[in-house]
């Protein structure tokens, strides 16, 4: 099966539950699930390339890529900003780094390290900053830190989803 190309996804931020910490313990539990994806992969299809489409390892640096930028956002929601940072669409940073260059084990290590300086971020944040928001200027709609961070869960499902699909496709 197929999924949707992540550009073409819609969102719904409408809950006011809070929900955070349910979203933490998936953000926190991300490097293990892709450790133990990873852990199964047979080392020679990691880095094939299917269609112009990112390789198994590319999927996994662009996760590493875009942290920053979710520490960017959180940071402007901290400092009440009225609309977040955008992302580079065309995912430049992806495309320049690399990452098929790279082992496959310090690419792990590194999202762990920056998945864990994320997590240190929003773990201990109050109430009031979870439901505090500004415009997601490619989505245009506010966004709450609580979204924010689903929002980066799910992008961490997608590619995790992906790479299923590749090793499928692939082995």
């Amino acid at each position: 099966m197929q999924q949707i190309r992540w550009f073409d996804r819609k969102f719904n931020f409408d809950t006011n539950q809070n929900i955070f910490p349910s979203i933490i313990e998936r953000l926190s539990d991300t490097p293990l699930r892709m450790e133990n994806k990873f852990r199964f992969l047979t080392p020679s299809i990691l880095r094939v390339n299917i269609n112009g489409t990112w390789s198994i390892q590319e999927n996994l640096g662009h996760l590493i890529d875009l942290e920053p930028l979710w520490c960017m956002r959180l940071e402007e929601l901290r400092n009440g900003a009225l609309e977040l940072s955008p992302a580079d669409l065309q995912n430049t940073k992806t495309h320049m780094a690399n990452h098929n260059d790279s082992k496959v084990d310090e690419l792990l290590n590194t999202f762990r390290t920056v998945r864990e300086k994320t997590v240190s971020l929003i773990e201990h944040i109050d109430e009031e900053l979870v439901f505090r928001s500004a415009l997601h200027p490619r989505l245009k709609t506010p966004m709450r830190t609580m979204d924010l961070f689903l929002f980066v869960a799910e992008h961490d499902d997608h590619h995790l989803a992906r790479i299923s699909e590749l090793a499928k496709i692939i082995d």
